[in-house]
């Protein structure tokens, strides 16, 4: 009984200390004025152009660079977050079929968090 009191309040404390995350930032931090090194003002929005350039975009190596003496998948062409051309059996032949390896690691991801979560809850 006592024990279990006490989980509970360590789990209370420890989800009120995050719940500062989600608060907006305080209006201090609003009121910070730009500092400059002369008193000549500066041009406005309105009277600099903005220049949008196209991000270039980086040729791909032959070679994959997770695995420097495998040769890079073609499915694997860098648009994906953390591609560095890992797929070592080949599983992933087309585009396709990584989006769905990808989705399918998502979802197994997330069991497997739930999992870990709900394993000492039933202990």
């Amino acid at each position: 009984q006592h024990t279990m009191k006490l989980s509970l309040a360590i789990a209370f404390s420890a989800l009120a200390g995050t719940a500062s995350a989600f608060a907006p930032a305080s209006s201090a931090a609003a009121s910070i004025t730009a500092l400059r090194m002369s008193e000549e003002p500066t041009a406005t929005a309105e009277e600099t152009p903005i220049m949008i350039e196209e991000p270039a975009t980086p040729s791909l190596p032959a070679k994959s660079q997770s695995m420097p003496f495998m040769a890079r998948p073609a499915a694997l062409d860098g648009t994906l977050a953390g591609d560095v051309g890992f797929d070592p059996l080949g599983f992933a032949k087309t585009k396709e079929d990584l989006l769905n390896y990808r989705e399918a690691e998502v979802k197994h991801a997330r069991l497997a968090m739930l999992a870990a979560a709900g394993w000492p809850l039933s202990e």
